[in-house]
């Protein structure tokens, strides 16, 4: 319930600096072509923003004669789950991992690359794709591709406070101002998002665990990608780092500040929360 509240005031705070970026740099009409603008990429991202990085992965679609094995434990964990069944995906990749796409849960789609079926065991990978549906039964998809236009629109707005500046009392504009947010708005916008993306991959583990019940098969799963993950760039990812987010571990290689930028949380402490409800214990 907490992560799901501060998801809540996440996306309230990313849309508020998105209309106030559009109020400074144009007054009230800046305001509404902004949200005119954010409502019409919201739009575009809510209907497409599946197909489009399904082909980014070049991902290729399976059933149960393709791959039974996979199909059927996908098939299994979505009645559980209590969910259609959504398209299944594979990836010919060696990193390690898996994410969930689609609008809604009537038409989501899970994707593994073919390196997490070898690195997992049956039971690990349970584990990896009941968090995926957990990620459709919550919208999550919904709720990362919106952060991510967003985001991606107050940066398309901080640049143009570049050239017009920011506003004054009188209406006119001030360089300083604009080189100021400029800098600073994109920088806050992409803190906004990352702290959701975190927020969502702890619930998207609680709901998985629930799902799976196994939340110790999870955790084991989320120890092994990581430590696979780290010699074994996932090369689509890198080429599309704003699909970084919807992957169970983060594909990305980064410098400092790593844990401040990161889209997701620490494996540690999302690996003790799970072990944490594996015994009965809070977190």
């Amino acid at each position: 319930m907490f992560n799901l509240m501060k998801t809540a005031v996440l996306m309230a705070a990313i849309t508020a600096l998105f209309m106030a970026l559009g109020s400074m740099i144009g007054g009230r009409s800046g305001m509404t072509m902004a949200l005119v603008v954010a409502l019409g990429m919201n739009f575009f991202s809510y209907w497409f923003s599946d197909k489009l990085v399904l082909k980014m992965y070049d991902a290729q679609e399976v059933d149960e004669t393709s791959a039974p094995q996979f199909y059927r434990m996908v098939r299994d964990l979505a009645q559980r789950a209590e969910l259609p069944m959504p398209r299944v995906y594979l990836i010919q990749e060696d990193a390690p991992n898996a994410f969930a796409t689609g609008r809604n849960p009537e038409h989501a789609a899970v994707a593994a690359t073919t390196g997490i079926l070898r690195t997992l065991s049956d039971r690990e990978l349970r584990g990896v794709m009941a968090h995926e549906l957990a990620h459709v039964k919550h919208r999550d998809i919904l709720i990362s591709t919106v952060s991510a236009t967003m985001a991606g629109a107050i940066s398309m707005l901080a640049n143009f406070a570049m050239f017009f500046g920011g506003r004054n009392s009188e209406g006119r504009s001030n360089p300083i101002v604009g080189l100021l947010v400029m800098i600073l708005a994109p920088m806050a916008a992409g803190l906004i998002q990352m702290a959701i993306s975190r927020a969502r991959e702890f619930e998207a583990d609680r709901g998985g665990a629930e799902i799976s019940s196994d939340p110790q098969a999870l955790a084991s799963a989320l120890q092994k990608i990581q430590r696979a993950a780290q010699g074994l760039p996932l090369e689509a990812a890198e080429r599309h780092p704003e699909t970084a987010q919807m992957m169970i571990v983060n594909p990305l290689t980064a410098g400092g500040l790593r844990g401040l930028f990161s889209t997701h949380p620490s494996t540690e402490e999302r690996v003790e929360r799970l072990l944490a409800m594996a015994t009965g214990r809070t977190a």
